[in-house]
């Protein structure tokens, strides 16, 4: 029979807890001492109650224990960093290496596609070079249709303005004709009463203004 696992949970109790706390934190304290004596280790051990009291045990000094801590901790981060520039230097160094490779490979289609070094090529090889030859002819055709196709689409639309505009033009121009006999006609009556008016008022004096005589 397989016991499942205790779970340990808070004490809600603040007695029990308490009195709980104080035996764990003997038993515990008790523990280090003798791991330390057993083993020879350097053991280091910190304990705040609920209330924030202090308890600790040091088996040689607390101060440098915790220092001894501190730069194995900071020693670790140093290594790790290290290990994983190492690491990225690796995997750059071999993307670098599929890059290279990647290029010869498209290097090697580009001059069969040109024409250049066929002489060791197989049928198969060389077929394959024809068909991609031929894809790629069809799609330059069908850009190139497109192409076509929207230019005259694009000089539609440019005649179709052009259209609407020399209608407008032609309409203005055939307005303009008509309007211009009546203003002709209208300029002519005007100069006819004009010229009546002078002929009336104007008259022809000889000799000196106070001998002058009329005519």
């Amino acid at each position: 029979m397989v016991r499942g696992k205790t779970q340990v949970r808070r004490i809600e109790n603040a007695t029990s807890r308490q009195v709980t706390f104080s035996k764990r934190r003997s038993g515990l304290l008790k523990k280090a001492f003798e791991l330390s004596i057993l083993c020879d280790a350097e053991v280091a051990l910190i304990i705040f109650s609920p209330r924030g009291k202090l308890y600790e045990f040091a088996s040689s000094s607390m101060q440098e224990t915790i220092e001894r801590y501190e730069k194995h901790t900071r020693d670790n981060q140093a290594n790790n960093k290290v290990a994983i520039s190492e690491q990225n230097v690796q995997q750059l160094k071999h993307e670098a290496t599929s890059m290279m490779k990647q290029i010869e490979h498209l290097e090697v289609s580009k001059r069969k596609l040109l024409g250049e070094s066929l002489g060791l090529c197989t049928i198969e090889e060389l077929q394959e070079v024809e068909q991609q030859l031929e894809r790629s002819v069809n799609t330059i055709r069908a850009r190139k249709a497109q192409v076509f196709k929207e230019q005259i689409e694009q000089l539609k639309e440019k005649e179709r303005i052009l259209t609407a505009e020399n209608e407008r033009l032609t309409e203005k121009c055939d307005a303009l004709q008509q309007r211009q006999p009546v203003i002709e006609q209208r300029e002519h009556l005007a100069y006819n009463e004009s010229s009546t008016s002078s002929d009336v008022e104007i008259e022809l004096f000889i000799g000196l203004p106070e001998r002058r005589s009329k005519h």
